[in-house]
């Protein structure tokens, strides 16, 4: 499935902003997206196995918040970066 990713974790996927990656959930999704371009997964996935609060991660436009959602193999996946500051 088609995976957007955002600007600031592109240095993982070699400066690409769409990847491929497979899994049968969100949290399949995020392993295999760990073990194609390493280190991404604990940019998005915090210790207690949840989404990390500045990040969202939407399936065909609508936001989970539960790695355990199931996706089809046509899903688009983005993820998207919160801003903050001062």
């Amino acid at each position: 499935m088609k995976v957007y990713v955002p600007s600031p974790l592109s240095s993982y996927t070699r400066e690409a902003n769409t990847v491929d990656a497979d899994g049968a959930s969100v949290a399949e999704l995020m392993a295999d997206l760990d073990r194609r371009y390493p280190g991404m997964r604990f940019r998005i996935i915090n210790e207690q196995d949840e989404i990390r609060r500045h990040i969202k991660i939407f399936v065909n436009r609508e936001q989970v918040r539960d790695l355990a959602t199931p996706l089809a193999g046509d899903d688009e996946i983005m993820i998207v970066c919160a801003l903050s500051g001062g």
